[in-house]
């Protein structure tokens, strides 16, 4: 006897907010960052400020990516089709991989500028700069606190909190150039300050690249233990054997799960399913849930039998 059991978990365990909540933080978030760019590249135009100017496309980088994290929460709310059966929620995924390779792409122009104004220090007007980054810092971190709240749930959402967060860190050592540029008058410090915050930047944006391309590659999510939850279903009542269990991120806050179930006692009926279902949900975050039912070891092809000592074994 073997037969398959879907139960998709949306009732009592949300675990991250719902993506389509964060719409307007980040229309707020690219109009405020964008207005600020423009008056950036103004500033830096009329003092001919290179520091502002290089900092403005850093900026605009940030709202590129706010934008294209936006773009995959409008996509992540479209309905499932007939050709996309899991909607388009992955996308939210990829969003997150960009935002990390243009951060740490901004990272690197900047490296290099820092790198040649270190060689060949260039006046700065520091008065002008510390009045310009301090509205950044203001800016920006506004804009962080849209995230504040969804950033712990949902891989999409932390890469725009580190966006600004970053972007903020980035305004605030400018401010502190200008200052030390006012008092001392050495031009190298703005270079100095800037790789400084680079490397921080970079430290703290390298784990979120390594997650995004772990769930690019479908790898269970970092919070979930598959031996736990291979635990977890070998203790349902009348489960003699787990094989093929699978799980992985269907977007950046919701996990998908499948499993062959091995239950000599026939199927257990649809209330016992929806138990497990309800207890994947609870306990690990899983929302989407699928088993199949099998009576024996018999019922499962070679390959299967073969992953289930595997699993065993493991």
């Amino acid at each position: 006897m073997a037969g398959h059991h879907h139960h998709h978990d949306h009732d009592h365990h949300n675990h991250g907010v719902q993506l389509k909540d964060q719409g307007p933080a980040f229309r707020l978030g690219i109009a405020l960052n964008l207005g600020y760019v423009i008056a950036e590249v103004a500033a830096g135009l009329m003092t001919g400020s290179m520091a502002l100017l290089a900092d403005a496309g850093h900026n605009l980088s940030d709202v590129l990516g706010l934008a294209l994290a936006w773009a995959a929460v409008a996509l992540a709310a479209r309905p499932a089709t007939a050709r996309f059966t899991f909607g388009l929620g992955r996308s939210t995924i990829l969003a997150a991989l960009a935002n990390a390779m243009i951060l740490l792409a901004a990272c690197g122009a900047i490296a290099v500028e820092a790198v040649r104004r270190l060689q060949v220090p260039e006046p700065v007007p520091g008065g002008v700069v510390m009045l310009v980054a301090g509205i950044g810092v203001v800016i920006n971190l506004a804009t962080a606190m849209l995230f504040l709240k969804g950033r712990k749930d949902d891989l999409n959402i932390r890469g725009a909190y580190l966006h600004m967060m970053a972007d903020a860190g980035i305004s605030a050592a400018v401010v502190v150039a200008g200052l030390l540029i006012l008092l001392t008058g050495a031009h190298w410090i703005d270079a100095a300050l800037s790789l400084l915050v680079v490397a921080l930047i970079v430290r703290g944006t390298w784990g979120l690249l390594k997650e995004s391309l772990a769930a690019v590659l479908d790898a269970v999510p970092p919070h979930i233990d598959p031996l736990k939850v291979r635990t977890a279903l070998l203790a349902t009542p009348g489960v003699a054997a787990v094989h093929d269990l699978h799980i992985w991120p269907m977007t950046t806050s919701q996990v998908a799960l499948t499993a062959h179930l091995v239950m000599p006692g026939g199927h257990p009926g649809d209330a016992a399913i929806g138990h497990m279902a309800h207890a994947m949900a609870h306990d690990f975050g899983i929302v989407h849930a699928t088993f199949q039912i099998e009576a024996g070891v018999e019922a499962c092809p070679a390959p299967c039998a073969m992953s289930a000592a595997m699993g065993e074994a493991a």
